[in-house]
C-alpha cells in the first residue's frame, strides 16, 4: 500500500479480522472503496473467508510492537477490534499493554485515525467500580484516546446479529425456556444495537475530521428491559410468550453457568456479558449522527434487527459468529504432521474403508459433519460428552456450525474447530473440550478403483502427563463403537447420496 487510491479510498488495517465484527467489517471497508490490510497471528486462517483475495494480510500481534510496526505502515486508518473476551486472571493487564503498543505504534507510523469498539458503561457507576471487562474496555478506550492520534471511540451495549454472543444467548434462552428462573439483571434496561448499524458507524467513523477525539455513544432506538428482549424475540420468532421470573440471588457466576448449560455460549464467554448486565448501559448522547448521517430507519430498531439475524439463520447466511475469535491451541502447540513427533507420546486410533461412491459425494458428507447432521456414531455417547464437557466449563457440542454445508479454517464445529481443510480430500479438526492432552480428528476422501472412494480417518491424542495417558486407555475399548461406526456409517452416507442421484 503506497498511496491512497484515486477515488479516496483510506488504507485501513483492522485487527481482529478472524473474530466476529472484524470478520464483517472487512468487506464493508472493500464495498466503501478503501484498501484493507488485515493483522493476523495466523495468516492461514483468512485464507477462505470470500473476500481475502482481496487484501493484503500481515502476520503479527498486538502485543508485539515489531510486528504491529511493520503492519502500521502506510496506513491511515487502523481499527482496534481486540479483547480478551474469555481470558482468566490478568486479561487486563494484556489489553491495557496491547492498546499502548497499538497506540504508539500508530503514532510512530503517522497513523491519521484509530477507530476503536468498546463498551457502552453506566454513567452512575465509578469506572473502578465496574466488572473488570467492562472496566478493562473503558480503560483500553482511555489509552487510545490519549495516544497522540486522533480516535474514534464508538462505545456499544448488547449488539445484535447473527452468529452474535448476545443474540445466541437471547435466542436459546428465549427458544429453549418457556417457563425460566432468571438472575435480576433481566430487569436492567439496556439499549440494543443492530450489527449493521454498528458496522456502518464504524466504516463512516473512519472519514471523521482530524479535529476529533472522543468517544461516541452508540446504539438504536429502542431501551429495553432483558426480559423486553425475550418477550420480544418470543413474538418475532412466533414463539408463544414467555414466563419470566427474576431470582435475586443469582450471581453473574452462577447466571454464567446456567447460560452456559442452556445455551451454545460457555460459561467463560456468558459470565463477561451477564456482568455487564448487571449495569443500565444506555446511551446519554446521539453525536455521532454528526459525523455519520443516519438514513431513512437508521438505526434499526430492535424488532427490525432480531427479523434481520432470524432470516440469516434460517437461510444459513451466518458469515462471522462469536466463536469465530476462539483460536485453537497456541502457536507453540506440535501438530499432528510434524516429523518424528515432536510433542512426544502421540495415540491414534485409524479406520479405512472402501466406499463405493464418488470422492466427490464422500467429501460433501465429511464436510458436512457436525451440527444437526451429527457425529454418524452413537448419538446419545456424543450428547454425553457434550453435557459433561458443558458440566466443567467447556463449550460442548451446542456451538453447531456456522454454515450447514461450507467449513473454513477456523470455522468452531460444536466442540471442534477447523483447523485444516484441503477441499475434497482432507478435514483435520482439533479438540476444543476440556481434555487433559490434545486431540485431533482427521478425515479423507481418496481416490479409489473404478470411479470409487477410499476414506481415512484418524484420532489423535497427544496425552498430558500420567492424566493423559490414563484417560486415553480409559476410553479407548469404545472407540470401536464410536470411531468404528463413524467410518462405517458415513461411509454409507456417501453411497445412500449416490443412489438418490442416480434414480
Amino acid at each position: 500500500m503506497e498511496s491512497k487510491d484515486d477515488d479516496g479510498g483510506l488504507r485501513c488495517l483492522v485487527t481482529g479480522a478472524t473474530g466476529y465484527i472484524g470478520g464483517r467489517l472487512v468487506p464493508e471497508l472493500l464495498e466503501a472503496g478503501h484498501q484493507v490490510r488485515c493483522l493476523a497471528r495466523t495468516p492461514e486462517k483468512l485464507r477462505d473467508y470470500p473476500w481475502a483475495g482481496e487484501v493484503e494480510v500481515a502476520e503479527g500481534d498486538v502485543t508485539d510492537a515489531e510486528s504491529l510496526g511493520a503492519a502500521m505502515r502506510g496506513i491511515d486508518v487502523a481499527y482496534y477490534l481486540v479483547h480478551a473476551l474469555a481470558s482468566g486472571p490478568g486479561f487486563e493487564k494484556t489489553d491495557r499493554d496491547a492498546a499502548r503498543t497499538f497506540g504508539e505504534q500508530a503514532k510512530a507510523a503517522g497513523v491519521r485515525r484509530i477507530v476503536y469498539l468498546g463498551g457502552l458503561t453506566p454513567a452512575d457507576v465509578p469506572e473502578r467500580d465496574l466488572s473488570p471487562h467492562l472496566r478493562s474496555r473503558a480503560e483500553v478506550g482511555h489509552i487510545l484516546l490519549a495516544s497522540g492520534v486522533p480516535t474514534t471511540a464508538l462505545r456499544a451495549a448488547v449488539i445484535i446479529g447473527s452468529g452474535s454472543a448476545s443474540f445466541e444467548m437471547l435466542r436459546y434462552l428465549t427458544e429453549r425456556l418457556p417457563v425460566m428462573v432468571t438472575p435480576s439483571w433481566v430487569s436492567t434496561r439496556i439499549q440494543p444495537i443492530a450489527v449493521r448499524d454498528v458496522l456502518r458507524y464504524l466504516v463512516g467513523s473512519a472519514r471523521m475530521p482530524a479535529d476529533v477525539n472522543r468517544t461516541f455513544d452508540i446504539g438504536g432506538p429502542d431501551v429495553m428491559t432483558y426480559r423486553d428482549m425475550m418477550q420480544k424475540y418470543a413474538e418475532v420468532a412466533t414463539l408463544r410468550k414467555r414466563l419470566i421470573l427474576p431470582v435475586p440471588m443469582l450471581s453473574p457466576g452462577l447466571s454464567s453457568h446456567w447460560v452456559g448449560l442452556v445455551t451454545p455460549v460457555p460459561a467463560s464467554i456468558a459470565r463477561p456479558l451477564a456482568e455487564s448486565l448487571r449495569y443500565e448501559v444506555v446511551c446519554h448522547e446521539h453525536d455521532i449522527a454528526e459525523h455519520v448521517p443516519d438514513g431513512p430507519g437508521q438505526p434499526f430498531s430492535f424488532a427490525t434487527a432480531l427479523s434481520l439475524a432470524l432470516q440469516r439463520v434460517r437461510e444459513a447466511k451466518v458469515s462471522t459468529r462469536w466463536s469465530s475469535a476462539s483460536t485453537p491451541g497456541i502457536p507453540s502447540d506440535p501438530l499432528p504432521t510434524d516429523p518424528d513427533w515432536a510433542g512426544g507420546s502421540l495415540y491414534t486410533d485409524e479406520r479405512e474403508l472402501d466406499v463405493d461412491a464418488s470422492p466427490e459425494a464422500l467429501w460433501r458428507v465429511i464436510e458436512g459433519i457436525g451440527g444437526v447432521n451429527g457425529w454418524y456414531s452413537f448419538p446419545l455417547a456424543w450428547a454425553v460428552r457434550g453435557w459433561l464437557d458443558r458440566l466443567v466449563g467447556g463449550v460442548g457440542l451446542r456451538r453447531g456450525r456456522r454454515d450447514a454445508q461450507r467449513l473454513r479454517v477456523g470455522d468452531s464445529l460444536d466442540f471442534w474447530r477447523v483447523e485444516e481443510i484441503e477441499p475434497g480430500r482432507l478435514l483435520r479438526l482439533r479438540a476444543e473440550m476440556r481434555l487433559p492432552g490434545l486431540a485431533w480428528l482427521e478425515m479423507y476422501a481418496e481416490e479409489g478403483r473404478d470411479g470409487r472412494s477410499h476414506y481415512r480417518q484418524r484420532a489423535l491424542f497427544h496425552p498430558f502427563g500420567l492424566l493423559g495417558h490414563a484417560y486415553w486407555w480409559s476410553v479407548s475399548p469404545f472407540h470401536a463403537v464410536i470411531f468404528g461406526g463413524m467410518a462405517r456409517n458415513i461411509a454409507q452416507a456417501a453411497d445412500r447420496q449416490t443412489e438418490s442421484t442416480q434414480r
